[in-house]
């Protein structure tokens, strides 16, 4: 039983500075975290509690499936991340460290190295496969800015399990009993969540799905199309663009266009000079931008902008993406700033990449590599060759689904699991290799799975919290009643005692309110704040011998007789 009278607690009644989402801000006024640095939090009781309800129900979903529960070290040795490429591939978000003898030391980001190399030296034969490991763990990522309390953090708590199999078909089913037990734990955590197509990034790896809670504050974006049911991250967003027949376009022409860096002024000189009817949308847009020391350009339709981190998601291996800025046009005078077009790239050493809306045949208003000067009628293919397409233009509500063409719409989104079908790049980088039934050695395949369960905690207070305060579901609550007992005298108090004894009795929870000193309102507005599903005031009501029971998420309230009230909450919680 949970006595406020002893509970290690203060509630606060005012917002804290830095909070920017309604997680943060109420996990904080209600006691359950405490920030200790940027991206850095501490867990009170009532919090780590929740915590450990979230982490007990995503232990039991695994174990349920199967799956094995290891546990690795945080600190781990450089040469594994170094053999995958991953020790160069992560950056900065990686803590790096040395002990006192120089060697090189990380704090894990994610730990597929370890689970490779842990199976690795247990196994050997196909016969031990397939096999699935997991486990919780925290883990560690510089972020630039961490933001939004404990949704991105630089600590964090991750369930994260790893599937061995010898052939694709293997990774296939694994994947999917992953999947279907994922469904379930999000079930239990009462989660609203959607299942969307994603990209491995620097995970690696094919098949890649996330789940996103809907969430107006979410920091990620995806589309969904209400027609045919497709959802994908904003990254993994195909974009399908039929060719175009361009014999009938006219030769290139090179036109006078002065002071006109911008689309939008360039769009106005066009009108101005022809007559009308040009817009954003007929020119094509340049964006340059050094890859890991490499110049390449970035091709969008002059009404969008390239969506850099779509981009970076895309373009796997590249590991330092950004924009040119002065010093890099100086270092390349023949690069015109705001006049780049891609008909000499080949000549100037760029690789040229295109977003799939500048398809083969299309005709644009593009740079003509000359100041004051653009050039009309350039055509993809016939005056400049494209390298690569790449979905780098940013999405809008709107832009047809790439399954049925419908318009889609777009949400906002925590992510809070992610599944990857890894394949055998760990495996053929650590060498993880078993004997097939004839004796010869296979590289092993993979598949990756993760949860984030301290971010599970914010995720569930954006979902179900209200404007007075959190509003747990059962299973995820510190308690499943709260208690208050209000008055002077003791009657009030021992009655509240018996009726937590009779629940805990029945397998119930039990925050009491047991306060001599704090006043009845501050009693409520802590219960609301709190937000366990069932609140009992124990107080004017005793004088016919009744209970006020209130449950908290929909603000239904019921008078109970005593002697009836423990049963009733039970039937209520159930």
């Amino acid at each position: 039983m949970l006595r406020m009278s002893t509970l290690f607690l203060r509630t606060l009644r005012d917002d804290p500075a830095d909070a920017e989402v309604a997680s943060h801000r109420l996990l904080v006024r209600a006691g359950y975290i405490r920030r200790i640095a940027a991206g850095i939090y501490s867990w009170l009781p009532l919090g780590y509690i929740t915590f450990r309800n979230i982490e007990k129900i995503v232990r039991d979903e695994m174990d349920k499936a199967g799956f094995q529960e290891v546990h690795f070290p945080a600190l781990l040795p450089k040469d594994p991340y170094q053999e995958t490429n991953r020790w160069d591939e992560y950056g900065p978000d990686l803590f790096r460290l040395q002990d006192r003898k120089g060697g090189d030391y990380l704090l894990g980001p994610t730990h597929e190295e370890m689970f490779t190399l842990m199976v690795k030296g247990e196994y050997s034969s196909y016969k031990d496969l397939p096999l699935s490991l997991y486990q919780i763990q925290t883990k560690y990522r510089d972020e630039t800015r961490p933001r939004s309390g404990i949704i991105r953090g630089r600590e964090f708590v991750m369930k994260d399990s790893y599937s061995f199999d010898l052939t694709d078909e293997g990774l296939i089913e694994s994947y999917n009993k992953h999947r279907a037990a994922y469904i379930k734990t999000f079930d239990r955590l009462g989660l609203k969540y959607n299942i969307v197509s994603a990209v491995s990034g620097a995970m690696g790896g094919s098949g890649s799905e996330e789940f996103l809670a809907p969430c107006e504050t979410g920091e990620d974006t995806y589309v969904l199309c209400e027609k045919c049911g497709y959802a994908a991250n904003v990254e993994a967003m195909k974009t399908v663009v039929a060719s175009v027949d361009s014999s009938g376009t006219p030769a290139l022409q090179v036109v006078d266009t002065p002071n006109t860096p911008t689309i939008d002024s360039l769009v106005e000189v066009l009108n101005a000079r022809f007559g009308g009817g040009f817009t954003g949308a007929d020119t094509l847009k340049n964006v340059l931008l050094d890859a890991d020391g490499k110049t390449i350009s970035v091709l969008v339709p002059g009404d969008r902008e390239v969506d850099l981190k779509r981009l970076q998601a895309n373009l796997p291996g590249v590991i330092d993406l950004r924009l040119f800025e002065d010093a890099d046009f100086a270092k390349n005078p023949a690069l015109v700033k705001g006049y780049v077009g891609p008909q000499d790239a080949a000549k100037l050493g760029v690789s040229v990449y295109a977003d799939p809306r500048v398809a083969l045949g299309t005709s644009w208003v593009t740079g003509a590599n000359k100041k004051n000067c653009h050039a009309l009628n350039v055509v993809n293919g016939r005056d400049f060759h494209v390298d690569t397409y790449i979905d780098a233009a940013e999405v809008r509500k709107g832009d047809a689904c790439p399954k049925c063409e419908s318009p889609v719409i777009i949400d906002r989104a925590i992510e809070i699991g992610h599944i990857f079908q890894l394949g055998r790049k760990y495996a053929q980088a650590l060498n993880l290799t078993v004997l097939d039934s004839d004796g010869k050695s296979r590289v092993v395949t993979m598949g990756s799975y993760g949860i984030g369960v301290s971010r599970a905690v914010a995720a569930i207070a954006e979902q179900t919290h209200d404007e007075i305060g959190l509003c747990w579901p059962a299973e995820v609550a510190p308690a499943h009643v709260h208690i208050v007992a209000t008055g002077k005298d003791d009657h009030p108090f021992n009655v509240a005692e018996e009726l937590a004894l009779a629940l805990e009795s029945l397998g119930k929870t039990v925050m009491l309110d047991d306060r001599r000193d704090a006043s009845p309102g501050v009693k409520f507005k802590d219960a609301e704040l709190i937000g366990n599903p069932i609140i009992v005031v124990v107080g004017k009501s005793l004088a016919e011998g009744k209970v006020e029971v209130r449950v908290r998420r929909t603000g239904e309230r019921s008078e109970i007789v005593v002697e009836q009230a423990a049963a009733h909450i039970a039937a209520l919680l159930s």
